[in-house]
C-alpha cells in the first residue's frame, strides 16, 4: 500500500514515524507544511520540514519535540549576551542544517531538491516532500495585528487573540510534480495530528490537492483529545475562532475531504455526532508517547484506511 501522510510538526513526525515502522521507505511519502518556514539570520528556517526530518532519522529531541538531540546553544546564548534576537531557539547542529539549506537553495536549487539532499545525508528513509517550492507564508491576524507565524507561534507563545489565519502568496503558490505525481500514486491519504489550520490547510488549499485527495480513500486523525491539544495551539485557535473545541469541530473542517476519522477513546461519546458528518470513525488510544504507541497508532489508520 502506497501512503501519502499529510503533516506539520510534531504530531505529524511522531505517526509519520509510526508509518516507516509498518511501511516499507518506498510506500511512505510525507509531505509537509511550508507555511511556517522563515528567514532568521539570513538563513532558511524549515521548522516542520526539519522536525519531520530529525524524527524519522531518529535525531529529534524528544524532550521538547523540535531540534536535534543533545544539542548545544553556545551560538545563541552569545546572541542572547550581544541583546541579538535569540526568541527563535537555534542549536549550534542544528544550525548546521539551516547553513546547509540556504547555500543550497542560493545556488538555485529547488527546496524540493534540497530537503532531498537532507534527508539522505541525515538517513531518513521514507521520502520527505515540501508541499511547495514556492514562497508560501502563514500570518495570524490578532488582535494585535498581523503576525508572521513563528512571531505568534514562539515569540508570543500563541498569547495574542486570534481574529483570523492568512497565507500569503497562496494564490501563486502551487504544489510541486512531486507532490502531486505522489497524491496521485498513493492508495491511501493520511492527515496526521497536526493543527487543521496551519499545519494542513495549507497544503490543501494548493491547487489540485483537494482533488487528488478527495478521489482517494482518506482518514484524519483528531489532534484534539478531550476538548485539549495534544501539541501546540489548534484547540485556543478552535475556541476563538468560535469553532466547537473537540473531535467534531476538526472533523468538520476535513468534511467532504475525508471518508474515516481516527479519534481518541477518551471521546468515545462522541462517535455518533462525527457518524453524522458522513464520516466513518475508529476510536483508538491516540496519545503518541513511546515508539510503541505510534507504531500502534499508524496500524490503526492503515487497517482502518484498507477497510474505505
Amino acid at each position: 500500500m502506497k501512503v501519502v501522510c499529510l503533516a506539520g510538526g510534531v504530531g505529524g513526525a511522531k505517526l509519520a514515524f509510526g508509518l516507516m515502522r509498518v511501511l516499507p521507505p518506498e510506500d511512505l511519502t510525507v509531505v509537509v507544511n511550508t507555511g511556517d518556514d522563515f528567514t532568521h539570520f539570513g538563513l532558511r528556517i524549515c521548522p516542520d520540514l526539519d522536525t519531520v526530518t530529525y524524527t524519522l532519522a531518529g535525531l529529534d529531541n524528544r524532550e521538547t519535540g523540535w531540534g536535534l538531540t543533545g544539542d548545544s546553544f553556545t551560538v545563541l546564548d552569545t546572541v542572547a549576551k550581544l541583546d541579538g534576537p535569540a526568541w527563535f531557539r537555534l542549536g549550534d547542529r542544528d544550525i548546521a542544517t539551516h547553513l546547509t539549506r540556504t547555500g543550497l537553495l542560493r545556488q538555485g536549487k529547488r527546496l524540493t531538491d534540497v530537503t532531498a539532499h537532507l534527508t539522505r545525508a541525515m538517513g531518513a528513509g521514507p521520502t520527505v516532500l515540501p508541499m511547495t517550492d514556492d514562497p508560501f507564508a502563514t500570518h495570524v491576524i490578532t488582535e494585535e495585528g498581523d503576525l508572521e507565524f513563528q512571531d505568534y507561534f514562539v515569540r508570543r507563545r500563541c498569547e495574542p487573540r486570534v481574529e483570523r489565519i492568512v497565507f500569503a502568496s497562496a494564490e501563486t503558490a502551487k504544489p510541486t510534480t512531486e507532490v502531486l505525481k505522489a497524491l496521485a500514486a498513493a492508495d491511501a491519504i493520511i492527515f496526521a495530528p497536526s493543527n487543521p489550520f496551519v499545519s494542513i490547510e495549507p497544503i490543501l488549499i494548493l491547487p489540485g490537492v483537494r482533488d487528488l485527495i478527495a478521489a482517494k480513500p482518506a482518514v484524519a486523525v483528531s489532534p484534539i483529545v478531550g476538548g485539549q491539544a495534544i501539541k501546540g495551539p489548534a484547540a485556543k485557535m478552535l475556541l476563538e475562532l468560535g469553532l466547537d473545541v473537540s473531535p467534531v469541530g476538526v472533523a468538520a473542517r476535513y468534511q467532504g475531504l475525508i471518508t474515516g476519522f481516527v479519534m481518541d477513546e477518551v471521546d468515545a461519546a462522541l462517535v455518533a455526532t462525527v457518524e453524522a458528518l458522513g464520516l466513518q470513525v475508529r476510536t483508538s488510544q491516540s496519545i503518541m508517547r513511546t515508539d510503541a504507541d505510534r507504531e500502534s497508532l499508524a496500524r490503526v489508520c492503515l487497517d482502518f484506511v484498507s477497510t474505505l
